[in-house]
């Protein structure tokens, strides 16, 4: 196989798999093993590359992670945190959201950031009418915090664990759990000053009297869902589709782009990305927590009752988890015991058989909690890394960004300009597909940028790691930026506006402020 033909070949996988992710034709994770199973055809890839990701400690701590976020989820703490920092007296959204977006991002920096939306959202939304504030200022924020959040732990989102199993993969020590708060905490706080004091002004009142204000009947629930491209009644309207006998719920309402359908809604054909407003009972979330179909954006509290007995014992387990693991990585700690980690793939793995046993989360259903195709989408991110090294493309793409660089400057102006030009690439990726793909994308870049010019790599992992997760400039970006578009009736525009000064921000200091803590030498 020549060179040429391999680095030709899985640039079209490359752009057969975008493409694919683009128009949502499959999950993520099928469509990605469908790139990976190319490139084992042509062979590019030998079996045990494609399997060796499945087996990754970071993609197994993911897993994990999943269940100790619904163990903290189930406890009920996170209500308990949330009612506690809303104000019960008139404010306004500066002083509310400067009360709320740390703590939500303080959360996020070791949750996952979905339920966090999930739980907040709705109980955000009642709160700002009861004290007459606009629900929409404080929901995007909402999003966009536990983001922040996310970039400044190793566990603060999947990405980060992702990156940190293909710094290992490659034969280099992986990042400590706070790592990345050395650029991340900086991020994070001159976002959410942003948030705090500027977004507001960006962003819309409410729009429309919402239907979800209506009475409901005791014992029914209000959830609300995202269609995604698999919903069998996509083209159809709501008098073609019966949702009632294909999930047991009724529709209250339709969103549509982040504005509510009026007139003869009924007869109007269902669309991807379309929010629904259903009356369910107590079983729907349960039953379709997990489906392929749509996303559930939220619910109201009565579907997860506190419990109280449990509610601070998760809690001390999670302060244990990172505690432990933060301790472990010392040296001392590491030379107490030689020849065993206890790093946080120990501890993840020790919090989460106790939450088992507790019963902090219901351990007969503990597969259903655990997103697979995220876990999938991992583990072929690290086939595909490996497919673009062992192809020779990584070092193709690499030169071209060593070259535009060179264009720039020489090494202190070039070095910058690399970084950026990888951020951008990245985050590009990032708006566009999955954020676990988008590093999959990135990370053999960089190495192969790094090893090029006999560099640490480390300055360009850690930017990856920031570019994957900063998706703030469109409601596909990131899940959750999704899931409050109807909650909060925002549209696409709404997005922009707040978002892509966001992403500016990030941009700049992610590109000044890494080779000042990460020289590149």
């Amino acid at each position: 196989m020549s060179y040429d033909w391999s680095v030709a070949f899985v640039a079209f996988c490359l752009v057969f798999m975008i493409w694919a992710l683009i128009a949502d034709r499959l999950k993520p994770g099928l469509i990605m093993f469908s790139c990976v199973v190319m490139m084992l055809c042509a062979g590019i890839l030998q079996p045990k590359e494609c399997l060796e990701g499945f087996s990754n400690k970071g993609m197994i701590t993911v897993a994990l992670l999943f269940l100790v976020s619904e163990g903290v989820r189930r406890s009920g703490i996170l209500e308990q945190i949330i009612m506690n920092l809303l104000p019960l007296k008139k404010t306004t959204p500066t002083r509310a959201n400067a009360r709320l977006l740390p703590t939500i991002a303080a959360l996020s920096a070791f949750l996952n950031n979905t339920p966090v939306v999930v739980i907040f959202a709705p109980i955000i939304k009642n709160w700002a009418r009861k004290v007459g504030l606009p629900h929409t200022k404080f929901l995007i924020p909402l999003s966009y915090a536990t983001v922040l959040g996310g970039i400044c732990t190793l566990i603060g989102t999947s990405t980060n664990l992702v990156v940190d199993g293909l710094i290992q993969e490659s034969g280099r020590e992986g990042m400590s759990m706070f790592e990345l708060g050395k650029v991340g905490i900086i991020i994070c706080l001159v976002g959410l000053a942003y948030l705090i004091f500027y977004s507001h002004y960006l962003l819309p009142d409410n729009r429309e009297s919402e239907s979800e204000d209506e009475d409901k009947a005791e014992g029914v629930h209000r959830v609300e869902i995202v269609l995604r491209s698999r919903f069998p009644g996509l083209g159809k309207n709501l008098r073609e589709f019966d949702f009632y006998r294909h999930y047991g719920a009724t529709v209250r309402s339709i969103r549509r782009g982040g504005m509510l359908l009026s007139g003869d809604w009924m007869n109007m054909p269902l669309e991807n990305h379309d929010s629904l407003l259903l009356d369910t009972d107590d079983k729907f979330v349960q039953e379709y927590q997990e489906s392929t179909s749509f996303l559930i954006s939220s619910y109201d509290a009565d579907n997860q009752p506190l419990n109280e007995k449990k509610r601070y014992f998760a809690l001390l387990l999670l302060v244990f988890m990172i505690i432990g693991a933060t301790v472990g990585e010392l040296p001392y700690v590491r030379n107490l015991v030689p020849g065993f980690k206890f790093d946080m793939f120990f501890f993840v793995c020790l919090t989460t058989v106790i939450m088992a046993w507790t019963k902090i989360f219901n351990p007969r259903r503990y597969s259903k909690y655990i997103s697979w195709d995220v876990l999938v989408t991992i583990a072929c991110a690290f086939a595909i890394s490996k497919g673009m090294q062992n192809s020779g493309f990584a070092d193709y793409i690499a030169d071209i960004i060593i070259a535009c660089a060179d264009v720039i400057g020489q090494t202190e102006h070039g070095s910058y300009a690399m970084l950026a030009i990888l951020f951008l690439i990245t985050n590009l990726f990032t708006e566009l597909i999955t954020n676990n793909a988008a590093a999959a994308l990135s990370f053999p870049l960089a190495l192969a940028v790094a090893e090029k010019l006999g560099v640490d790599p480390m300055p360009f992992f850690i930017c990856i790691c920031v570019a994957a997760s900063a998706a703030f400039s469109t409601p596909i970006g990131y899940q959750t930026n999704l899931l409050v578009q109807g909650i909060g009736g925002y549209r696409f525009t709404d997005y922009v506006k707040v978002g892509l000064p966001l992403n500016i921000i990030v941009f700049i200091i992610s590109v000044f402020v890494i080779p000042l803590i990460w020289p590149i030498r």
